[in-house]
């Protein structure tokens, strides 16, 4: 958390000077500046292919429990793998006598004897015993709210390890050496928008000189050009995204 925090007020820090802090007075508070680069975050997190990551998670299923809450990180999970087949392992990784003895005969003495054809053979042999005898578990997600539904009724407890592709951390995006000027430069064209919003409902103020003359619309058409400039910077791969191969059609 403290990395989060440094990261996120060093940004902040960056956006005051930029916006002339200290030279001149500007209207901001800190709410102001959160709100901006959680807005930028909310930004790149829709457009950018850099905002996720693939990972694992555990999960312990319990007994005729069939819906669970995962974290919010959570996007999308591609698959779950289990120990053993069905609900036969109570523990510990699941090895099979017989499947080592394969293992020292015809992959550690290929030279002699069977070799890693004959070791695939028999490594397609498990994975369909898994499939036909419960190796593996049907399931849903549902993202919105976050539920992932086993499609069967669990028979007793058991730890599954999920693969996942999740939101990176917010500490991971600040602290990014290609997202991190995309995110700052994103919140300090809300930030001119705030502050535009603000000045350009007065054209004008009362001062000792006559009257001081507020820039409002100047910020709104910067912060509205500058938006749209980063917009397309993602559209082109310009925050370290991986780019399209070709398109038929």
């Amino acid at each position: 958390m403290a990395n989060t925090q440094s990261n996120r007020a060093k940004i902040t820090e960056e956006i005051r000077n930029i916006l002339g802090e200290g030279m001149v007075d500007v209207e901001l508070d800190p709410k102001h500046y959160n709100q901006a680069i959680d807005l930028s975050l909310d930004k790149y997190r829709q457009k950018s292919s850099q905002s996720t990551e693939e990972s694992y998670i555990f999960l312990e299923i319990k007994t005729d429990v069939g819906e669970y809450t995962l974290p919010e990180e959570v996007i999308e999970v591609k698959e779950i793998f289990r120990r053993g087949v069905a609900g036969t392992t109570a523990g510990g990784v699941d090895i099979d006598p017989f499947e080592l003895a394969y293992t020292n005969l015809y992959f550690l003495q290929a030279g002699r004897i069977g070799g890693l054809m004959t070791w695939d053979a028999f490594n397609q042999f498990s994975e369909m015993v898994r499939r036909l005898f419960g190796g593996y578990i049907n399931f849903k997600y549902h993202q919105h709210s976050r539920k992932l539904q086993i499609m069967r009724r669990p028979r007793r407890d058991e730890n599954v390890l999920l693969q996942c592709y999740m939101n990176r951390p917010e500490e991971s995006l600040l602290g990014d050496r290609y997202a991190k000027p995309w995110l700052r430069d994103y919140a300090l064209a809300q930030a001119k928008m705030m502050l535009g919003q603000a000045y350009s409902k007065f054209a004008s103020l009362p001062g000792a000189q006559g009257g001081v003359s507020l820039n409002g619309d100047t910020l709104k058409q910067e912060a509205m050009q500058a938006i749209e400039k980063l917009e397309r910077e993602i559209e082109t791969y310009g925050t370290g995204e991986d780019p399209l191969t070709f398109v038929i059609g």
